[in-house]
C-alpha cells in the first residue's frame, strides 16, 4: 500500500489548491479523478466556466454549433492547464480512477487498469455535488431527457426544450436556448420566479424572459415524462407538451454516494452532506470535506474559501473558520444579471431590524442609455442608527461585478454613508451608488 502526506478525492476548486499548496511544502499528494474529462472539477468542465462562455457565445450572434465548439475549447483549454499544473510536480500523483473508502484512513482505486489501495494521514474529500433527479414516472427511462452535464453535450440545437425547474441553473439555460432561438417552456410549482428574492425581482425576471420568448407554466406539477417516436412528452396538471429535449434542473445532492463511507466514522447530515466542523474536518480527526460536498453554498469561491480554511489549520494557523466567514454574494446570470448579497427588505422587515430601504430604476441611470439597455433595478437596505449597508439586490446590467464592491464595504464596514460622496468615473454603472445609497 502507497502512503501519502495528503489524499485529495476530486479534483475541484478546494482540493486541487491544497494538492498544489502542499506539494509545494514538499509533501506528497495524490489526487484522484474518476474522470479525464473532469481534470479541475466541476466549475471548468461543467459549471460556471462553461455555461458563461455558451452564454456570452450565444449574446455574440454565433450559431450553435459555434457555440459548443467555443465551449469545448475553452474547457479543454482549462482542463489542459489544470492537469499539467498539479501532474508536473514530483510529489504530486494524478490518479484516473473511482476513489471509495475502506477504512477511515485507506482509500480503494478502481480503474479499468488496476485496483490498489494508498493512505495518508491528511484526506480532503472534494466530489462536488450531482443533480437531483425528482422520482417522476419516466424522467429517469426517456430518451432525450438530460442534466445540467448532458444538456451541454448536444450535437444538435432542439427546436422545442422543456425544462423542469425554474430555479438558478433551469433560468440560465433557458436563457442560452431562447438566445439561440429554441422555443423554451419552463416548468415551475412555485407561484412565482426567484421566490427568495424581491417581488419587484420575480415580475421583472417573467416580463424580461418572456419578452425574450420564454414561456412558464408556474405553479405546475409534472406527473409523467415519456417518449412518443423521436419526441419527449411531458405530461402536467396544466396539459400535454411535446419536446424535442428536456432538461430537469432541480437542485443538486452533495455526491457522496459511490464513497463507501458506511466503512469509515464519517457522519453525515439529515441532508446527505459530509458533516463538518468549523475547519471543514468530518468526525475523522485528519478527513475534511471541502465544497459542495460538505453541504455548503454551491459557488466555486466558496469552495477556494473552504480551501483558505483547511490550508491555514494544516499549517497551524486557526485564526479563519466556517463561523468567522463573511457575506457571501450571488449572481445569476440571466439576461439582464440578478446579484445580491445580505438581507433583503423583507427579511429585514421580519427581523425587527432597524432599515431604510432604496430603489433605483436602471433606466434613470444615464450609462444604461449608453449601452441601450433599460433593464432592471438597484436596490439596497441600511441601517440608519449604525450606517451599516445590511443588504442589496442589484438586476440590471454589470450586477455581477458591481456587487463585490458593496460586499467589500459591508465585510469591512464601510459605512453606506460613503458611497455618498465617492468619486466615480463618468459614465458608469458604479457612479450610480452616489444616488443609490443617498437613503
Amino acid at each position: 500500500m502507497k502512503t501519502y502526506d495528503m489524499i485529495v478525492i476530486g479534483f475541484g476548486k478546494a482540493g486541487k489548491t491544497l494538492a498544489a499548496k502542499m506539494a509545494m511544502q514538499g509533501k506528497t499528494v495524490a489526487m484522484v479523478e474518476q474522470s479525464p474529462q473532469m481534470y479541475g472539477g466541476t466549475c471548468i468542465n461543467i459549471g460556471c466556466i462553461p455555461t458563461k462562455t455558451l452564454l456570452h457565445a450565444a449574446e455574440k450572434g454565433l450559431d450553435f454549433s459555434s457555440v459548443m465548439a467555443e465551449k469545448d475549447a475553452v474547457t479543454s483549454r482549462l482542463r489542459a492547464k489544470n492537469f499539467a499544473m498539479l501532474d508536473q510536480k514530483d510529489t504530486v500523483h494524478v490518479y484516473t480512477a473511482k476513489a471509495r473508502f475502506v477504512q477511515n484512513k485507506v482509500i480503494e482505486l478502481l480503474s479499468d487498469q488496476d485496483q490498489e489501495q494508498i493512505t495518508a494521514e491528511t484526506i480532503i474529500i472534494n466530489t462536488g455535488a450531482v443533480s437531483n433527479r425528482l422520482p417522476i414516472p419516466g424522467l429517469a427511462e426517456s430518451q432525450g431527457v438530460y442534466d445540467s452535464t448532458g444538456i451541454q453535450e448536444l450535437a444538435q440545437q432542439p427546436d422545442r426544450l422543456g425544462i423542469i425547474g425554474g430555479g438558478n441553473i433551469g433560468l440560465e439555460f433557458a436563457t442560452l436556448y431562447a438566445e439561440l432561438g429554441s422555443q423554451v417552456t419552463v416548468f415551475d410549482p412555485q407561484s412565482r420566479l426567484f421566490v427568495r428574492e424581491e417581488p419587484m425581482v420575480s415580475d421583472l425576471a417573467k416580463t424580461y424572459m418572456e419578452e425574450q420568448g420564454i414561456h412558464f407554466e408556474l405553479s405546475s406539477t409534472i406527473y409523467q415524462v415519456a417518449n412518443k417516436d423521436d419526441k419527449v412528452v411531458t405530461t402536467s396538471d396544466k396539459g400535454e407538451f411535446v419536446f424535442d429535449a428536456v432538461l430537469y434542473a432541480t437542485g443538486r445532492r452533495p455526491n457522496t454516494q459511490e464513497l463507501n463511507l458506511e466503512a469509515t466514522d464519517i457522519k453525515l447530515t439529515d441532508r446527505g452532506a459530509i458533516e463538518v466542523d468549523d475547519f471543514c474536518q468530518t468526525s475523522v480527526p485528519g478527513v475534511f470535506a471541502v465544497g459542495d460536498v460538505n453541504g455548503g453554498p454551491q459557488f466555486t469561491y466558496v469552495s477556494l474559501d473552504d480551501y483558505r480554511i483547511v490550508y491555514g489549520y494544516l499549517t497551524g494557523d486557526q485564526s479563519y473558520s466556517l463561523q468567522k466567514r463573511r457575506h457571501v454574494p450571488t449572481t445569476t446570470f440571466v439576461n439582464p444579471p440578478l446579484a445580491r448579497v445580505g438581507l433583503d427588505e423583507a427579511t429585514a422587515k421580519a427581523e425587527g431590524l432597524s432599515y431604510k430601504a432604496n430603489t433605483l430604476m436602471v433606466a434613470n441611470m444615464p450609462r444604461a442609455h449608453v449601452n441601450g439597455d433599460l433593464r432592471g433595478f438597484f436596490k439596497v437596505v441600511v441601517n440608519p442608527e449604525t450606517e451599516e449597508i445590511l443588504g442589496a439586490t442589484l438586476y440590471g446590467a454589470e450586477a455581477g461585478e458591481l456587487i463585490n464592491l458593496i460586499t467589500m464595504a459591508m465585510d469591512n464596514k464601510i459605512p453606506y454613508t460613503y458611497f455618498q460622496k465617492q468619486i466615480f468615473t463618468h459614465p458608469t454603472m458604479a457612479e450610480n451608488f452616489n444616488d443609490l445609497f443617498n437613503v
